[in-house]
């Protein structure tokens, strides 16, 4: 007998869901997302009002099972600031990094980030609960995330912890999954991964999906699909926009609509970690962007072309770099980047060897 509310409303639409999921897609996937039932591991869920505040919906609200089971992310946690820190992700970005995990009968996979538990619940449903370890640094998430898996008839192995470190007790895996963003693969995930192994993980606005070559090293790329996630939890110093509007103005041709959208991407990769926003007017225009990294870098550029920075990096320095890189002639390929990882170097390259690239930051977590 089921442990949750289901109704013959709720089981057609999650029959549906599936279906349309796995449309010209991965068939083995099709009967995980037909028999795990999302609404347990998402009993309420977050949207946000015309006046960004955020409403929770639940079980018998209005439009709750419709909106659970459509193709679309939906927003779990948020912090005292009205924040979200935790999410059930988008189902066709969790099948289709599913699909580039590639699993077969009897590996072992270890996830970063459990978030609601769905994730690790089709991993248990596709492999066994026995084959499957998921970590998530927040305790209540997981204990949460424990309690629903029970309800589905699942019991992973789930731990509190930070994510970035595996746990090596469960070690070696064959497969890893991620579902926080990273700026480089953590060190812990390489050695704790068999021979041949796996990874799939978002970078930047992106998914990397890597293959073990030797004791620390991989190679990889980025899969087709454009991607963000929220990062691994961190407590930056937030942007002193204030001073750098003091600071001596310089000019650029690169129009701040460009970092939003044409070269948000590349720019993960060669600022990762970076933050960004905007200011419109009341047409909804954008008229100025900013970014910062959390080395206390910060730049702004206005719609007039001119350009304020100041920190440690000059930040639109680099803008301007990728913009001579990938002219407006150049069709920005997510999966035209490529990744290879050492013990000591984590490299993003476009296209052939040789071309332009771009080292992450340290892989300690």
């Amino acid at each position: 007998m089921n442990h949750w509310p289901d109704t013959g409303v709720s089981a057609a639409l999650r029959q549906k869901y599936a279906t349309d999921l796995a449309l010209d897609r991965d068939g083995e996937w099709l009967q995980a997302f037909a028999d795990v039932p999302r609404h347990i591991f998402v009993p309420t869920f977050y949207t946000q009002s015309t006046d960004m505040s955020w409403q929770p919906v639940t079980w018998g609200d209005g439009g709750y099972l419709e909106a659970v089971y459509r193709d679309a992310a939906l927003t779990t946690q948020l912090d005292e600031r009205g924040v979200p820190t935790s999410s059930s992700s988008q189902p066709s970005l969790m099948l289709t990094m599913l699909e580039a995990l590639d699993v077969r009968d009897g590996h072992r996979v270890f996830e970063l980030g459990t978030g609601t538990g769905y994730n690790a619940a089709l991993l248990s449903h596709r492999l066994g609960e026995g084959h499957v370890t998921s970590v998530d640094v927040d305790p209540g998430l997981v204990a949460a995330a424990i309690s629903r898996l029970r309800q589905a008839g699942h019991r992973p192995t789930l731990a509190a912890g930070d994510g970035a470190l595996g746990y090596a007790r469960r070690a070696p895996y064959d497969r890893l999954i991620a579902t926080a963003g990273l700026q480089a693969v953590p060190a812990a995930l390489l050695e704790q991964a068999a021979d041949d192994a796996v990874m799939v993980a978002p970078l930047g606005y992106g998914i990397i999906r890597a293959q073990v070559t030797g004791p620390g090293h991989a190679t990889g790329r980025f899969l087709p699909t454009p991607a963000h996630f929220m990062a691994l939890r961190t407590s930056p110093a937030p942007p002193d926009l204030d001073a750098v509007r003091h600071e001596r103005p310089g000019s650029t041709s690169v129009a701040p609509q460009g970092v939003l959208e044409r070269l948000k991407f590349p720019l993960s990769i060669a600022l990762p970690g970076y933050t960004s926003c905007s200011w419109k007017d009341d047409r909804g225009e954008v008229t100025a962007v900013g970014l910062w990294t959390a080395d206390g870098s910060v730049a702004t550029v206005d719609s007039t072309g001119t350009v304020r920075q100041s920190g440690p990096r000059r930040l639109w320095d680099s803008v301007e770099k990728l913009a001579a890189t990938f002219t407006e002639d150049i069709e920005i390929a997510h999966d035209d980047f490529r990744v290879a990882i050492t013990p000591t170097r984590q490299t993003v390259t476009y296209r052939e060897p040789g071309g332009p690239s771009w080292h992450l930051p340290s892989a300690s977590r």
